[in-house]
């Protein structure tokens, strides 16, 4: 890496304007009235930089929540025996219907469920998959219900391409998902696109604070004043459960044919990223993400 030009916080009560740089920072104070104000060559405004960043956040904790239900069936029907995962709290009711070829579960955070992590979910979700739980590869399907995630209402769907074991040996989630995001102040965004998570560590032991997955894909990231991003993972991104934040990986961040790199670090469990800009200069940031 070449040496950081500058360190700074992105704090979201400060104005910082880079000149000649891709990244445009705004205050929090304006947030709910600004738009980007973004030239054909800047990339992405830091404030819409951590909006993006929820949304990778609310997208990863509504496929783990699926997974893991999922992979606790499964363990249960190839060891043929009981087994019970830590991952839901016990705010959650959970509601199951089974069919001749399916199981239905609802998911029902109530008006305000906590999770292990400290991210609190309310509303429901709908979880539908085959009961060949035996077969190599299965298709989760997921929808939400008056769902909200950190006060964060989200709508939309997936479908999550389940393989027992990939060519590495481990289970792995295939996700095409489409959500629209709405925030307490009344901004909206959308993302959709795929990703896939291999779980490479943790798998069975039923606590989930072992569990980590490697994620890879590509995904369209449609912001507040309507700009389109591609965000793209270079570098397969590790989420380490028993830390709230992406330890490492690179995600490319592409408007109108510029690009950003993000590099979320070197295994720690921090807030700390750097920004690699179309010049090769480097920002380090800290991710503003929920709950920090």
């Amino acid at each position: 890496m070449k040496k950081k030009t500058k360190s700074m916080i992105l704090n979201p009560f400060a104005l910082f304007v880079l000149g000649g740089l891709l990244l445009t920072f705004s205050s929090c104070s304006d947030e709910a009235a600004q738009t980007e104000d973004l030239s054909s060559t800047e990339v992405i405004s830091a404030t819409e930089l951590k909006y993006s960043d929820e949304t990778e956040m609310i997208s990863e904790e509504v496929s783990t929540i699926a997974e893991d239900l999922y992979a606790a069936d499964e363990i249960a029907s190839l060891s043929k025996g009981d087994y019970h995962s830590d991952y839901l709290p016990e705010c959650a009711t959970v509601t199951v219907v089974v069919t001749d070829t399916t199981k239905d579960v609802t998911l029902d955070f109530g008006e305000g469920c906590e999770l292990h992590n400290g991210n609190t979910l309310s509303g429901i979700i709908h979880i539908s998959y085959a009961l060949d739980l035996e077969a190599a590869s299965n298709t989760i399907e997921l929808t939400l219900e008056n769902f909200t995630f950190n006060d964060v209402a989200v709508e939309g769907a997936s479908n999550i391409v389940r393989v027992r074991s990939n060519e590495n040996g481990n289970p792995q989630g295939t996700a095409n998902a489409s959500f629209t995001a709405t925030w307490p102040n009344g901004d909206v965004a959308s993302f959709n696109g795929t990703r896939t998570r291999e779980w490479i560590e943790g798998f069975g032991t039923g606590f989930w604070g072992d569990n980590v997955f490697l994620i890879t894909g590509k995904r369209t990231y449609v912001s507040r004043a309507g700009n389109e991003f591609i965000k793209e993972i270079t570098t397969p991104l590790r989420r380490e459960m028993s830390c709230r934040f992406i330890v490492s990986g690179v995600l490319d961040i592409t408007r109108l044919g510029n690009t950003v790199s993000l590099d979320f670090g070197d295994g720690s469990c921090d807030a700390i990223g750097t920004l690699t800009y179309l010049d090769g200069t480097q920002e380090e940031i800290f991710l503003r993400r929920f709950k920090n």
